[in-house]
């Protein structure tokens, strides 16, 4: 199978190592929801998610049901790859050596975070309602208080994700509110997710030359990334690509 993954490892962190799939995985969506009810697309999907651990090197991987809120497990278990989570949740932190961490998006900002002696990481899936709960900054917050850590020795990246240009918002004031004006558009009607995430990791106490991205808008190269806004505007197929960080 040719799988397309962009690789990705922090400055100067040998130990930890990140990847973010897009829509060439396959094709295949890594999101088990809701294909049961196709069995050929079940299969192709099961198989995906069990060549990873192959494809990255790692002894296997760890995914939550994400639900747009602002949990984080510490520790996660390792996953089956014909299997869901059933943990409700939007973020992992681990310890563990050879545990890939995966969350899925379609638009939603995927952020992976490392410590800079490659001992500790965590992946946060921050959709919109993440952003609006100030989750990027809670979560790194978390994660400091679990392994004992100060926000100043921490990395973090975003994956590709919806771009300023085309996250629209035509109920602002119902779905942000003023707090939020600062990074929205009033003319265009769109937010700066990008920087409104950047602000908040600053926010939590991470330098900003240590808030790294890779700013491909999933919605403007629905070509090589699943985009849910595409998906519901204009009927381009629908599913999820899938981020990770591991400890080596």
């Amino acid at each position: 199978m040719l799988l397309n993954v962009l690789p990705f490892q922090f400055p100067g962190i040998s130990g930890v190592r990140c990847a973010f799939t897009g829509r060439d995985f396959g094709n295949i969506s890594l999101d088990l929801a809701a294909r049961e009810d196709d069995p050929v697309l079940w299969e192709k999907t099961v198989q995906a998610r069990a060549s990873v651990p192959e494809l990255l090197g790692v002894d296997a991987f760890a995914e939550v049901q994400q639900v747009h809120g602002v949990r984080t497990i510490a520790e996660p278990l390792a996953q089956e790859s014909d299997k869901a989570s059933p943990v409700e949740a939007d973020g992992m932190m681990t310890s563990r050596p050879g545990l890939a961490l995966m969350v899925k998006t379609a638009d939603c900002q995927p952020i992976l975070v490392a410590h800079e002696s490659g001992r500790f990481v965590m992946a946060i899936h921050s959709g919109w309602k993440g952003n609006r709960q100030d989750y990027p900054r809670l979560a790194v917050l978390e994660f400091c208080e679990r392994y004992e850590v100060k926000p100043a020795e921490l990395w973090a990246v975003r994956g590709p994700s919806l771009g300023p240009a085309a996250s629209e918002f035509v109920n602002f004031s119902s779905e942000w509110g003023e707090a939020f004006s600062r990074w929205y558009e009033e003319d265009r009607m769109t937010m700066d997710l990008w920087g409104l995430a950047r602000h908040q990791l600053s926010s939590a106490g991470i330098p900003a030359r240590q808030i790294l991205s890779l700013d491909f808008c999933t919605y403007d190269n629905a070509e090589h990334f699943f985009s849910y806004r595409q998906y519901r505007r204009n009927g381009i197929q629908d599913g999820r690509q899938a981020s990770f960080i591991w400890i080596r």
